[in-house]
């Protein structure tokens, strides 16, 4: 069996926070559950929205095999409503032995968009930080690739999130999955739509696909060759 559908979401309503474009410092006036500043939670709308989501993904088909989401707090606290009930799922079917749905793996190829800049940007809270909040966080998962700290140009954003879809791709035919969901955030929602469907603007401000807080985005495979390189447009989109 080979992976058919990608869904793609993106993390809900969340604080802000600010940066010294001079100074490289990050600020925000709601303290971050990681001590992060660009590491926000959600707004109590936003956990709203994480929660609908959820109950939305259960409903899905075809369902739900595998569960990829950047590290960073927003998104495993979006996705995680829906962890929670694969869970509650699986409890109430003892002979289930595929519990992968009912796990996170955390994928850095799917992180924050950060522009070049001569300073170190952010990263995501430690593997131990992010377990204890997140029980379902799959410390075992080594990612597919981790962005530089420097930043990246638009250019290397369409590398970085085909490399890192490609992987994610090869290891669900490895696995057999049918239906993956990625959570992550407006630029990689917008750069996976443009890498999966080949369609890759000239210019970058092209408004094509949507990134709404909680949206949900559906990607069918119509190519069973694997190659996801900017352009392949191996899969068909919707907005689901």
């Amino acid at each position: 069996m080979s992976l058919e559908v990608i869904y793609v979401t993106r993390h809900g309503f969340r604080s802000g926070w600010s940066v010294d474009p001079l100074t490289g410092v990050y600020s925000a006036s709601i303290r971050s559950p990681t001590g992060i500043p660009a590491d926000p939670a959600l707004t109590s709308h936003g956990v709203s929205q994480a929660r609908e989501l959820g109950e939305h993904l259960m409903n899905l088909d075809p369902p739900i095999d595998v569960v990829y989401s950047s590290p960073y707090y927003r998104c495993l606290q979006t996705i995680t409503p829906f962890v929670e009930l694969k869970q509650q799922q699986l409890q109430n079917e003892p002979g289930t032995k595929d519990t992968a749905p009912a796990v996170i793996r955390p994928e850095y190829g799917l992180c924050e968009f950060f522009g070049a800049a001569p300073f170190d940007h952010p990263i995501p809270a430690s593997s131990k930080r992010l377990k204890a909040s997140f029980p379902a966080y799959d410390e075992n998962y080594v990612s597919a690739l981790t962005p530089s700290r420097k930043g990246e140009t638009i250019q290397d954003l369409y590398g970085r999130v085909a490399a890192a879809v490609q992987a994610i791709i090869d290891r669900c035919d490895a696995e057999g999955r049918r239906a993956v969901v990625l959570c992550t955030h407006a630029a990689v929602v917008i750069a996976l739509g443009r890498v999966l469907t080949g369609h890759i603007p000239e210019s970058v401000e092209t408004e094509d696909f949507q990134a709404f807080t909680c949206g949900l985005s559906v990607y069918r495979r119509r190519s069973m060759q694997s190659s996801t390189t900017p352009g392949s447009g191996k899969f068909a989109g919707q907005v689901a």
